[in-house]
């Protein structure tokens, strides 16, 4: 059907709609879309000298794309068949096409065929057009007001030019109004209109860019107001609200601007924006968006971009949600303005990205396999260990335990970076602290769980190294031991503390912590452990980054003497500081050089005298006889040897030697346990090579025992003990001391 034949009933031109019946005929007529049809610009050229190629005119509803269209019916040489694909469907494309086709081989005439809401036409029937605009059987001219690079054809997308209408300026809908009130014609040039200033305003206001929209108010307010005695129609101010009462919002459920408009409602939220957000919310509502897609993507948004910051986000939004579904509209506008501000104003974190990181390292790691602890016990325990070795948090302190839940290959893999708004900043502080201890066991340098033993090979260092330490709870004792220490001070915010033997950090992160207003010494002994140091606290803002100093016990008053003049600590703390210093009566009597009048001193030191024996692991029905009391003779040796400054002490002599240089001091020995894996690279560290300075276990036993007989009890240890998961007993003593 020709929408736009030229014989048109005359009654068409005084019977018609003024929107109708005002539609420009040429382009001397048209308003607005300078930018496309200005003078110079191709369309215009391209109308006028009628060499039209495919177009597309994508815009709001009411900006010309029709009348563009009838404006080319009328100037263009081409037979001209237009559609609506609304009420068209592959029939009407291949009558048209068929008509194109006489057309063109009866008259050597081309056609061009318009296809008005060309994005209503489904996939198949788009590519029933295809062949058709490619072939040049046809030249395709149509009107959408989604994106076409969304709703249309990507073939016919590329096979034509997009022009883009805008929506109408205040000036260029004056120009309709003046245009209408002049043409005697179509419009109302014969009637004697006075159009109240305030009245145009407001039609031009209320239209929003609409010319059709500004037309049928105009027509609205002239027809149903009378003239007066002398023949004037007099259009006020409240005439022109009567007939156009709401906006015109460019607002299409399925189109850019409901995608656009939520989009900016939905960055305003995260912006923290409320009254952009309101503003939003409210065209959209407005416009009569469905209020339950904009709850559902303010559910999203509760959890995308507010997270843990605010876990009563989700909470509320799904309440006022609930709350909208009983109450319904228009007083649910209520709960939709409550979520939104709720939202707007709440802390923000997206740390659940962390999930799309994971997401994209599975999809990297396909091969990685459930740590054999964490497989199904139920099964197969029995044949293939599974389920071994696992540690039930609930059994220990604070249902958490250190242990293996990444793929041996992920280990030390982060994934959720915590913000500090709101209450993540509490998670984040409890996430941090469980890090920095096992980064502090990873550099105690303790064993290393081993990966499933299934087969058997070179063992990668650093990954047994970490495995081990999560395994054998390393970072859960080593937590206990800074617990405990901080339980023994009382730091308050402008506080100054020195840690001694800070190389782990695991002290060091939790004072930087709690004194943001003093100030942290860190004391390591090697430039590698201060480089280790400095790298971490980089992450820190510069003025509360530790000051990190290189230096030994014995040397450090003198160090502190240029590097921290005139500082009095507040708290001196640290942990194994003793243990390795040979002489325990000299080391003291430097710590109390350090120690201000006022300043308090706690340290938590190992006692080996008192660690476990590894002989008690083992039954001695599995000796030969006299072997095991010869085992147990030698170890214990190892311990009572007075010329062995790391065992030839325990906590009375340490108490002794504190008191003895005046201080007072409070004694606090614990028993902690925990598990250790014995894996090979462990039971080579004791018998064959322990990258140390101290004589490994087999050359301490061998100063009693045969080689032979220390060979007999490594073959006894490999075979009883390898790949088994066992209680490791220590005693720690806190000190406490202050002058």
């Amino acid at each position: 059907m020709d929408l736009f034949a030229q014989n048109q009933p005359q009654f068409a031109l005084t019977e018609a709609p003024l929107a109708a019946r005002m539609r420009p005929r040429t382009l001397g007529e048209f308003i607005g879309q300078e930018h496309i049809i200005g003078p110079g610009r191709l369309l215009r050229r391209a109308i006028l000298a009628d060499q039209l190629s495919s177009i597309i005119f994508s815009g709001p509803p009411g900006t010309g794309k029709t009348t563009l269209a009838r404006i080319i019916a009328n100037t263009t040489k081409a037979h001209f068949i237009a559609i609506n694909a609304v009420l068209s469907g592959v029939k009407e494309i291949r009558d048209a096409i068929s008509t194109a086709q006489e057309t063109q081989k009866k008259y050597s005439q081309g056609t061009i065929l318009f296809v008005d809401e060309v994005h209503r036409f489904n996939k198949s029937q788009q590519d029933a057009l295809l062949p058709w605009v490619e072939n040049g059987t046809v030249i395709l001219i149509g009107a959408t007001t989604e994106n076409p690079y969304f709703e249309v054809n990507k073939a016919l997308v590329s096979r034509s030019r997009i022009f883009q209408l805008k929506l109408l300026d205040n000036e260029d809908l004056h120009r309709i109004i003046e245009q209408t009130l002049n043409d005697s014609e179509r419009g109302y040039g014969k009637l004697k209109i006075k159009l109240e200033s305030d009245a145009v305003e407001h039609l031009v206001n209320v239209a929003n860019g609409d010319a059709r929209s500004l037309l049928n108010a105009l027509e609205l307010a002239v027809e149903t107001t009378p003239a007066d005695k002398v023949g004037i129609i007099h259009i006020t101010d409240s005439v022109a609200e009567e007939s156009i009462q709401q906006r015109a919002v460019l607002y299409d459920k399925e189109g850019d601007a409901h995608f656009d408009t939520i989009s900016a409602f939905i960055k305003s939220l995260r912006g923290s924006d409320s009254d952009a957000a309101l503003y939003w919310l409210a065209k959209m509502v407005y416009a009569g968006e469905d209020p339950r897609f904009i709850f559902r993507r303010m559910l999203i948004l509760a959890s995308e971009d507010v997270g843990l910051a605010d876990p009563n986000a989700v909470v509320v939004v799904n309440a006022c949600a609930e709350a909208f579904d009983r109450v319904g509209m228009p007083e649910g506008r209520y709960h939709l303005a409550q979520a939104t501000l709720y939202l707007a104003n709440t802390a923000k974190s997206n740390s659940v990205m962390g999930f799309f990181d994971a997401l994209s390292v599975v999809e990297k790691e396909k091969e990685a396999e459930v740590p054999n602890h964490l497989k199904d016990a139920n099964r197969d325990k029995k044949g293939f260990g599974h389920g071994a070795g696992y540690l039930y948090p609930h059994a220990y302190r604070d249902h958490w335990v250190a242990q293996q839940y990444l793929p041996t290959s992920l280990q030390g893999q982060v994934f959720y970076q915590p913000s500090l708004q709101g209450f993540e900043a509490g998670i984040a502080s409890t996430v941090a602290r469980r890090r920095e201890a096992q980064l502090a066991a990873s550099l105690e340098g303790m064993g290393i769980a081993p990966a499933e033993v299934l087969t058997y090979g070179t063992t990668d260092k650093a990954t047994e190294r970490w495995l081990q330490r999560t395994l054998s709870q390393v970072g859960e004792q080593l937590a206990k031991v800074r617990e405990r220490i901080f339980s023994l001070v009382q730091l308050q915010r402008h506080h100054v503390i020195l840690d001694l033997n800070a190389g782990s950090g695991l002290l060091t992160w939790e004072a930087v912590r709690q004194v943001p207003e003093g100030g942290v010494y860190a004391c390591v002994r090697t430039p590698q452990e201060a480089s280790a140091l400095e790298e971490l606290a980089v992450a820190l803002p510069e003025l509360i980054r530790p000051f990190v100093l290189t230096s030994t016990l014995a040397e450090l008053p003198n160090v502190l003497t240029v590097e921290a003049a005139n500082v009095e600590f507040n708290y001196i703390i640290g942990r194994n500081v003793l243990t390795q210093e040979p002489d325990k009566n000299i080391a003291v009597q430097k710590l109390a050089e350090l120690l201000p009048k006022s300043g308090v001193l706690v340290l938590a030191e190992s006692v080996p005298r008192h660690t476990q024996r590894l002989y008690r692991w083992l039954d001695p029905k599995q000796f030969e006889p006299s072997l095991y009391e010869r085992l147990v003779m030698a170890e214990e040796s190892i311990y009572a040897d007075p010329s062995d400054s790391m065992v030839n002490w325990d906590v009375e002599d340490l108490q002794k030697a504190f008191l003895s240089v005046g201080l007072t001091v409070e004694i606090f020995p614990e028993h902690l346990q925990t598990n250790l894996h014995i894996t090979p690279s462990l039971l080579e560290r004791w018998f064959i090579n322990s990258n140390s300075s101290r004589p490994t276990l087999a050359e301490r036993l061998a100063q009693i025992l045969s080689q032979k007989e220390v060979g007999k009890i490594q073959e006894l240890f490999t075979r009883y003990l390898l790949h088994q998961t066992l209680p490791w007993s220590t005693t720690v003593v806190f000190v406490k001391a202050s002058l």
